[in-house]
């Protein structure tokens, strides 16, 4: 029997590419909660065509107090003999980046079985993530310097050959001294962990780890992509109060401080994850606007294939026409 998964790519793929439009538009502007509310709702609106039950569990981020895709918010045509699915959306990572025409910007979602991704409160995680070539060697409960030492093994490469991933806040002081004691080249971002994510599980980046501490849902998300491109993620939860933790144990974490695998981020047979850049990235290229259209370009992948499809579209404003390039 065809997974119905195997027909949702494409599917995705327009929602993700229908939000980062929207938010290109208002690239450079300054006003990151007008990009993000275009992004939440051209997403909104695109998924109003798609043949699927789906149920948001990780939706936009109340500590930005953004516009948002409710957690529980029904989306999809809904129509019997839909499947049901849980989605992870985050329609646009990197709203300070948008408006202040930075890059590495994305439109972004993840599409699993029901039940199958973390249900996790918009607070903290903790991170690590590496490529496949390290899979199997990472452990968050070790130190940055021990987990440095295990994924130069993997490759085969000396530590000052490393290049770490981390986004640049105060509460990371402590890590970016250990890394440079270690000898580990450090890429310092403003923002953008999923992108960074992205880029520590493809092997043909020069990133090849990512460390630190960012948001829970981000978190979710970044694991689809991962294993999507066969990489390895373990993660555990930061909460600000405790009454943060209460709210974990309420959605279903019965050990609401362990480490937490892969599976347990996204798990189920099959995990879709799908972005679109925003703004020009290392990763993705950003929209281009043209007379009467646009170009996007795209990622798709499905974890239980392995699958990892580039898609660029041309998008035909004059006549709602989007013709796929796929590669």
């Amino acid at each position: 029997m065809i997974s119905p998964f195997r027909h949702l790519a494409l599917e995705m793929v327009r929602v993700t590419e229908a939000a980062a439009i929207a938010a290109a538009r208002l690239m450079g502007r300054g006003d990151k909660i007008a990009a993000d509310r275009a992004a939440v709702e051209a997403m909104r609106a695109e998924f109003a065509h798609v043949a699927i039950d789906g149920r948001v569990v990780i939706g936009e981020g109340e500590m930005d107090e953004a516009p948002m895709l409710k957690i529980g918010e029904a989306v999809g045509i809904g129509a019997p003999g839909c499947v049901a699915v849980d989605i992870a959306v985050d329609p646009l990572e990197g709203t300070t980046m948008t408006a202040m025409g930075g890059g590495n910007a994305l439109a972004c979602l993840a599409v699993a079985e029901r039940d199958a991704m973390l249900h996790a409160p918009d607070t903290y995680m903790a991170k690590i993530a590496v490529g496949a070539e390290a899979a199997g060697a990472i452990d968050l409960a070790l130190t940055p310097t021990e987990n440095l030492g295990r994924v130069a093994e993997c490759k085969r490469m000396p530590i000052a050959e490393l290049t770490v991933c981390i986004l640049d806040r105060p509460r990371h002081h402590d890590l970016i001294d250990e890394v440079r004691r270690a000898g580990a080249r450090i890429r310092l971002i403003r923002d953008g962990d999923i992108s960074a994510a992205l880029a520590a599980a493809d092997p043909t980046s020069p990133v090849d780890v990512l460390m630190g501490i960012g948001g829970a849902p981000e978190g979710v998300l970044a694991a689809a992509a991962v294993r999507g491109l066969g990489g390895e993620m373990q993660a555990q939860l930061r909460y600000r109060n405790e009454g943060e933790r209460e709210r974990a144990m309420r959605m279903g974490l019965r050990e609401p401080d362990r480490i937490l695998g892969l599976m347990d981020l996204a798990g189920g047979e099959d995990v879709i994850f799908a972005a679109t850049g925003v703004t020009e990235g290392e990763f993705l290229r950003g929209v281009r606007f043209r007379a009467g259209g646009a170009l996007t370009h795209s990622v798709v992948t499905r974890a239980s294939s392995g699958t990892v499809r580039y898609v660029e579209a041309t998008h035909d404003f004059r006549r709602g026409r989007t013709i796929p390039r796929r590669r």
